[in-house]
């Protein structure tokens, strides 16, 4: 667990139009997890007496150091497990750094799992106040956005019955409308551009590129390689808990996939 100065989640409210609206300085985040093979009933039970337990050290990130300065789409993508989703959480401040630090500038929205936070025995009106409260708007600022938020989503008379009725895309739908309607300085998005068919994903990208044109800084993790292509000023390109690679969106992603070894199919593009 970090202690200390070497260890340090900081976040300011103010100017992000400086230099860097996130800067990360060697950033590692590790923790144990506990791990049961299928023992035999006897060792088993030996160990039961003993109070052993099978203990793992994961490092999930490991001396990732990057800046994301205003007006920059950063995407991230990489395999399962190469701590793409670690990475954002600890921007965000959810996970706190094991060594290193990292400093974020301005307001931080989140979209980290689509319908995380969310009441579904709530309405979908009432959701809105619940996941905006969390962002930060007071409910003065909430009322104002009400109806930019509600018609954004295009969820209609849905609006007002529980989210246990929703599919998951309109969970999506209301999810993303709310992240990017909380005056973010930073947005960070892990997993979350598919909500909704084609129509409301090529609107969701240029609410995204309207939010970068206005300094915000933005954060993508994807397996949607044709997606990262066309948000994205640069790509970072983790594997197993390091920054592989960081550059230009095509030289990353022709990295990757003759990494991967995919080629450059629809298919492989969309979904990697």
């Amino acid at each position: 667990m970090p202690s200390g100065s070497e260890s340090a989640i900081a976040a300011t409210n103010g100017d992000v139009y400086g230099d860097f609206a996130v800067k990360v300085e060697g950033l590692s985040v590790s923790y144990r997890t506990t791990y049961e093979k299928k023992p035999t009933l006897k060792k088993a039970l030996v160990r039961l007496g003993r109070r052993e337990r099978s203990v793992r050290e994961v490092h999930a990130l490991r001396d990732v150091s990057f800046e994301v300065p205003p007006r920059e789409i950063l995407g991230i993508v990489g395999v399962n497990g190469a701590g793409k989703s670690t990475l954002m959480r600890a921007v965000a401040g959810i996970l706190p750094p094991t060594e290193g630090r990292v400093e974020v500038w301005g307001r931080v929205s989140t979209l980290l799992a689509l319908g995380v936070g969310f009441n579904a025995d709530l309405t979908g009106r009432d959701n809105v106040v619940l996941g905006s409260l969390a962002a930060g708007l007071s409910r003065e600022q909430i009322e104002a956005k009400y109806d930019d938020i509600a018609e954004f989503a295009e969820l209609g008379d849905f609006m007002e019955l529980p989210m246990r009725s929703y599919s998951s895309g309109m969970y999506g739908r209301l999810a993303f409308s709310v992240a990017v309607h909380a005056d973010p300085d930073i947005l960070l998005i892990d997993e979350a551009l598919s909500a909704g068919d084609a129509r409301f994903k090529h609107k969701c990208f240029e609410k995204i590129q309207e939010l970068c044109d206005q300094a915000q800084a933005i954060m993508i993790v994807s397996h949607a390689l044709k997606s990262i292509s066309e948000l994205c000023t640069e790509v970072a390109w983790m594997h197993q808990g390091r920054m592989r690679m960081r550059d230009e969106p095509e030289a990353v992603i022709e990295a990757y996939t003759k990494f991967l070894d995919v080629g450059e199919s629809d298919v492989a593009q969309e979904d990697v």
